[in-house]
């Protein structure tokens, strides 16, 4: 009313015609002001996102250490402030107190469900499966880093479940795979959350077959924990203890006395390895700390031997140094000093910012931001959490890489040993040795344990075997129970009980995959084979043994003690079973007859769901007509026909329409009966509302044509559709062929014909495959009108006919066909005769390449192989030198290359002489001659002789990845007595033992690079042989560590002229054993030099008469020369004094350069002088000298005049090297790779002088063109 009085005042007044045309022009300016801000881009509208913490951080002060407020606190606000996390919500956070027992925590969580938008946590293992089920129905994310179950992985349970670190136990089996430590027992404290834990790492190590002997809950007292550690020691097969507690090094006083008293009690003898679980749950500070509690405790300090530490590492910045820079920043208040924080507060930093850049990844695809759609996105992350990088995969699992740590027995630090890759899933050595006890480790249990697919019983008795079996499938069953008992219905539960239940779990069966024949066929739809793997599987007869198996890989199962067959269903969602499958099941069960497959239930577990049938041992039908090594006669074949006539009448007459009928749903079992299956099977498929899916065409060539034209063929069938499928299988028995064989016609091709005729397309069989009767029925049957198909009925009857009324017994044409058997049962056994013996030379081959022939033909016949003494032996050891040093800096593939490509090297030498391989470990190398075949006093001969072949080969070898780092060996003789025997029962090896072993070992770790270092024995037995071999007086030398002897150099012999490496030369305070890492420096820094400014020093100290401008590309580190766009451009300009140019005496013009080279090479400066001038080689040619640092001698220009000498190594050339294609020592001594087309230009450019030299003297050489007299260039 208000505004319209005000409307009407205006309209009084006597203005009234401006203030109308003023408001237009306003609403006009609004509407292009809307307009103008419609079509300006939405600005981002920022978000709130809760992070909820969940843990027990009331429970114990340990926990309340990792200040959760802090560490989320932190998080949060640097989220917030991250540019890269612009598209994340604004972040916040609350801490949710987690209660100590499972049961209340449970309770606790179900009231978080309005307090956060995703969760970090639970830390208990006990409800994770709980806690994921609930945020999945809540649409909320679950992030936790203490759980370890393998139950919620299974993405389709648990969409909203992802793991912000990698699932502990992970890290314990590589562990445990590497050191072959298999049996385990599992130590928890009395906390609600530790017991849990252990329930959990033991079941997850039994899931992977580990024997875990004791899951004890200790009691947190002296008494308990002695009880607890007496049963442990019972136990002599354990191997590995896993401690379920808080760490001593962060204030964990039970496990601090748990140690303590097993120090007290003996079992810190290196027999067993103390393994903490809670430091793999964070990154444990471990770079230049020491921990109190190690440093206060002298007995725990010495208990701490046994312990391996494994924990994430951190290797740029450790936790304290983390934690110490954000308190320098403000970010965090300095009441307490990092050591007085655990490291749980970087773990907790690190989950919420993983779900951060989760948050931040669904913003950016414009995703809605619900719990499954942040669990797809952490796949493919890598950001820097607290102290350590975190990185996913494609999958979403955590790569983490953890360290194992152990002290030295001597100070309060812990070392670095091994790093676990898990993206690799490999184990890597550190370069130090474990500090075990007493010096040595647990004892390596048999692989077998970490082979999938083997059982291996490895000391356990049966008895505990099979109580520890049945007791995991009792925790399965009653963990899927309680998974989905409020799901299941009244009718549900009473289908699972009682003598006619149906439906089955892992309670009810056994998974198993029975080892078959090894007829491959190309079929894949049978019911009986259980060796199904890929498209190919293996036909049933007969079964020779049997392996377990899981629901992953395996089909066949054991129920009631019989063999069963699981058809399963396709993959979807199958929460409860529906009252019409119900009946269809009941159905199905009452299914009793001779020729049908009786159906034994359903078995539903795992998100696995199948029909559960009888197993037939001889596979499908198609099975059978496919295997060439069954001879089928019309007898057997008429058995098989009438056998599915007379189960399809039972069908039939039941009312039931099998709309599945093919050769692959007919199996027969090993009385070769032949038994209809897969029946019932579209109708639990519809009443369980399964998506439809097209079959391929392969799979309806034997669908009725009326049934094909209907749409969505294969779910619906008819009796007279039957009928028909029957016609096409006839048609596969009679000419025992694939179905439509005789037409050249694809699968997709015949269908189309059969769906629109005419003309009909019909399978063509002759007379001559069977009576003509049986013909006539097959054609009656494939009748286009289906109401003119017979029924099995009069199928039946018109069959009898055929056989004359003749029983036809499987059993009589069995005879019939041994009969037929015998008379190429003779060939049949010569060729498998003639295969065998070449398998058994095969054999045999390959075992005397593993053993000597005496010894592997004592254990071929199973005889024991007694040790042999010899009297006398040579030995010889070898390894690489800095072996240690180019594996650091070399990839592991790279280090294999080079022992593969050496050692081949070397077998390949030892075939040339009367020796023995011992073995070869990393990089060292044992050979022994004298046995097992004694060969007189020539044992010293042949391993001097190889010993100088080796050396000499070893000079000229040049790794692949790195061609200029010297590769050098030591070599150690020594000769004296040994006993050599075979060693174990598992891959037995034959060993050698005694002194002389050790002191060959000794001479080769004494000695020096590029040296034979022989042994005072060993040159005894060479001076007698008279063989004029030279040796050098080393000097008395410290070989056994207990007496010095005296020991020489091998240098040679007489008639020996290969050349031997020169050994370098050892410095004073230089290590003799290693590879100097100033050599690899010294490699890389001369390859990564700067090319033009090198180039140009050259042509500074060098007279030349070239004048060359190179346009180059630069890369990373180098000037590469591109020989493929021709960018390498030669501009010449002769000098007016060419003619006294060629006056010049050798390396004339040359000093300046030659003094600068000599500076280089004493300053140890990468000196490589490339000088090309005519020098005194013959007129036609020029001279090519290289300066190295090891070049310091003076060498002659061969083919030269008498007394013409050049510095340096020096060739003479006629044409380029490039072009003459020549050896390594006359075209590659000049430069490393990346240098070779530009000095391959340089005496290109030099050699021009040639051609006007050859036409001078009437000679011609068009390849060569007309270029400068002298080049010189230093790189």
């Amino acid at each position: 009313m208000e505004m319209r009085h005000q409307h009407r005042a205006v309209i009084s007044t006597p203005h009234t015609w401006r203030t109308n045309l003023y408001q237009a022009n306003l609403r006009g300016l609004l509407r292009f002001l809307l307009v103008l801000l419609g079509l300006l881009p939405p600005p981002v509208q920022a978000a709130w996102f809760r992070v909820g913490v969940v843990g027990p951080w009331g429970c114990d002060p340990l926990f309340a250490k990792a200040l959760p407020n802090v560490a989320a606190q932190l998080a949060v606000n640097r989220i917030n402030r991250d540019p890269s996390l612009s598209y994340a919500a604004t972040f916040d956070f609350t801490v949710l107190q987690e209660p100590c027992e499972t049961s209340r925590a449970l309770e606790a969580f179900l009231g978080f469900h309005g307090k956060a938008s995703g969760y970090i946590g639970p830390v208990n293992p006990g409800y994770c499966d709980a806690a994921s089920m609930l945020s999945k129905g809540w649409n909320k994310a679950l992030f936790p880093w203490g759980c370890d179950g393998y139950e919620v992985d299974d993405v389709r349970s648990h969409p909203t479940f992802a793991r912000s670190m990698a699932r502990p136990t992970w890290v314990l089996l590589s562990i445990m795979r590497y050191f072959r430590w298999a049996h385990v027992a599992i130590i928890s404290s009395t906390d609600g959350i530790w017991m849990e834990t252990a329930t959990k790492v033991a079941d997850s190590l039994r899931s992977h077959g580990l024997p875990v002997r004791l899951v004890s809950f200790m009691e947190n007292t002296p008494h308990g924990i002695r009880r607890t550690l007496a049963k442990v020691r019972k136990m002599s097969e354990i191997r590995v203890v896993v401690l379920c507690m808080h760490s001593a090094l962060i204030g964990g006083t039970v496990q601090k006395l748990l140690l303590e008293t097993a120090y007290d009690m003996k079992m810190i003898d290196g027999s067993l390895v103390f393994v903490p679980y809670d430091t793999l749950l964070y990154s444990l500070p471990y770079r230049n700390v020491t921990y109190p509690a190690l440093q206060s405790n002298s007995k725990l300090l010495r208990a701490y031997d046994a312990v391996l530490t494994v924990t994430i590492e951190s290797p740029r910045t450790s936790f304290y140094e983390a934690y110490r820079e954000a308190m320098e920043t403000g970010e965090v208040a300095r009441t307490l000093e990092p050591q007085q924080v655990s490291p749980l507060f970087g773990t907790i930093y690190s989950s919420v910012l993983f779900m951060a850049h989760a948050v931040h990844r669904v913003r950016q695809s414009g995703e809605w931001m619900s719990g499954g759609n942040l669990a797809r996105h952490t796949h493919n992350l890598a950001f820097q959490g607290f102290s350590h990088q975190i990185k996913t995969n494609d999958s979403g699992a955590a790569l983490l890489e953890y360290l194992i740590l152990d002290t030295d027995g001597l100070s309060w630090e812990l070392k670095p040993v091994y790093r676990i890759d898990m993206e690799g899933g490999m184990v890597r050595f550190l370069g130090r040795d474990i500090h075990f006890p007493r010096g040595y480790g647990p004892r390596r249990d048999s692989s077998c344990w970490f082979t999938p697919g083997v059982i291996c019983s490895g000391g356990v008795d049966l008895l505990t075997t099979i109580r520890m079996f049945l007791g995991a499938i009792v925790f399965s069953v009653v963990s899927v129970a309680l998974i989905y008992c409020v799901r299941r219905r009244i009718n549900q539960i009473l289908l699972v009980k009682g003598p006619n239940k149906i439906l089955l779990t892992l309670a009810d069966v056994t998974f198993i995959n029975p080892s078959l024949s090894n007829k491959k066929l190309s079929r894949d739809d049978s019911r009986a084979s259980g060796m199904r793997s890929g498209s190919d599987r293996s036909v049933v007869s007969p079964v020779s043994s049997v392996t377990p198996a899981t629901y992953e890989n395996s089909n066949v199962v054991i129920y009631e003690g019989d063999w069963a067959w699981l058809k399963r269903l396709p993959d979807g969602t199958f929460s409860r079973i529906n009252t019409k499958t119900s009946d269809v099941f009941e159905l199905m069960k009452d299914m009793r007859h001779e020729n049908v497959n009786p159906f034994l239930g359903f078995f539903h577990d795992c998100g696995v769901f199948a029909i559960v049938t009888e197993f037939c041992s001889r596979g499908s039908l198609e099975d059978l007509l496919l295997n060439d090594d069954v001879k089928l006669d019309w007898m057997f074949k008429s058995s098989l026909l009438l056998d599915l006539i007379k189960g399809m009448k039972y069908l039939h007459h039941r009312g039931v329409s099998h709309a599945r009928l093919k050769s692959g749903n007919c199996v027969v079992d090993g009385r070769f009966v032949l038994k209809i299956t897969d029946f019932g099977y579209n109708e639990v498929l519809e009443s369980q509302r399964f998506p439809y899916i097209d079959p391929p065409a392969e799979e309806l060539l034997w669908t009725a044509p009326e049934i094909l034209r209907s749409g969505q063929p294969g779910l619906h069938g008819t009796l007279t559709g039957d009928v028909f499928s029957f016609s096409i299988i006839m048609q596969e028995v009679v000419i025992r062929g694939p179905p439509f064989c005789m037409l050249d016609l694809s699968a997709a091709d015949i269908i189309e014909k059969l769906c629109k005729p005419p003309p009909l397309c019909r399978p063509v069989v002759s007379p001559d495959y069977a009576p003509l009767e049986c013909i006539q029925l097959m054609k009656r049957c494939w009748n286009e009108q289906p109401e003119k198909r017979p029924s099995f009925e009069e199928i039946f009857d018109q069959f009898k006919d055929i056989n004359k009324g003749k029983k036809t017994n499987i059993i009589d044409s069995m005879l019939r066909m041994l009969e037929q058997y015998s008379s190429n049962l003779e060939e049949l056994i010569r060729e498998r005769t003639e295969e065998l013996e070449i398998e058994k030379q095969k054999t045999e081959k390959l075992l005397t390449q593993m053993l000597p022939p005496s010894v592997a033909e004592v254990l071929k016949v199973g005889g024991t192989v007694e040790p042999e003494h010899f009297d006398q032996v040579t030995l010889y050891f070898s390894d690489i030198v800095g072996f240690t040093t180019i594996s650091a800096n070399s990839e592991p593939i790279e280090v294999v290359d080079l022992l593969n490509d050496l050692y081949t090297i070397f077998d390949a030498i030892i075939g040339n002489h009367d020796v023995y391989k011992v073995e070869t470990i990393g990089d060292a190398y044992m050979v022994a001659s004298g046995l097992p075949v004694p060969n007189d006093n020539r044992h010293a001969a042949e391993i001097a002789n190889m010993a100088l072949d080796i050396l000499s080969a070893v000079g000229t070898f040049k790794m692949r990845h790195m061609p200029d780092v010297p590769v050098r060996i030591r070599i150690g003789l020594h000769t004296g007595p040994c006993v050599a025997g075979v060693v174990g029962l598992t891959m037995p090896r034959y060993c050698l033992f005694g002194d002389t072993v050790t002191t060959a070992s000794r001479m080769e770790s004494s000695g020096l690079p590029c040296r034979i270092h022989v042994h005072e024995s060993t040159v005894k037995v060479l001076r007698d042989l008279k063989l004029g071999y030279k040796w050098e007086l080393r000097g008395r030398t410290d070989v056994k560590g207990k007496v010095a002897e005296e020991t020489f150099w091998l240098l040679g012999r007489d008639g020996f002229t290969k050349p031997l490496p020169v050994p370098p030369e050892v410095k004073t305070g230089q290590m003799a054993h290693g590879l100097q890492m100033a050599e690899i420096a010294h490699v890389k820094a001369k390859e990564s030099r700067d090319g033009k400014q090198v180039f140009h020093e050259a042509v500074k100290i060098s007279h030349v008469s070239v004048v060359m401008k190179v346009n180059a590309t630069e890369d990373e580190d180098n000037i590469m020369i591109d020989e493929m766009k021709s960018r390498l451009e030669l501009c010449i300009e002769a000098m007016t004094q060419q003619s006294r140019d060629l006056q010049k005496p050798p390396g004339g013009g040359n000093e300046e350069m030659r003094e600068e080279g000599s500076r280089l090479r004493r300053e140890g400066e990468p000196s490589l002088v490339i000088a090309l001038g005519r020098g005194g080689c013959r007129p036609c040619e020029v001279t090519a000298v290289g300066l190295t640092p090891a070049d310091t001698g003076v060498g002659r220009c061969p083919n030269s005049p008498e007394g013409s000498h050049m510095t340096g190594a020096a060739q003479c050339f006629s044409k380029p090297p490039a072009l003459q294609g020549t050896s390594p020592e006359t075209g590659e001594f000049f430069a490393s790779r990346q240098w070779q087309p530009l000095v391959s230009a340089v005496f290109s450019s030099a050699l021009g002088s040639v051609s006007s030299c050859k036409q001078s003297q009437g000679e011609s050489d068009p390849q060569t063109p007309d270029m400068p007299h002298t080049v010189t260039a230093y790189f």
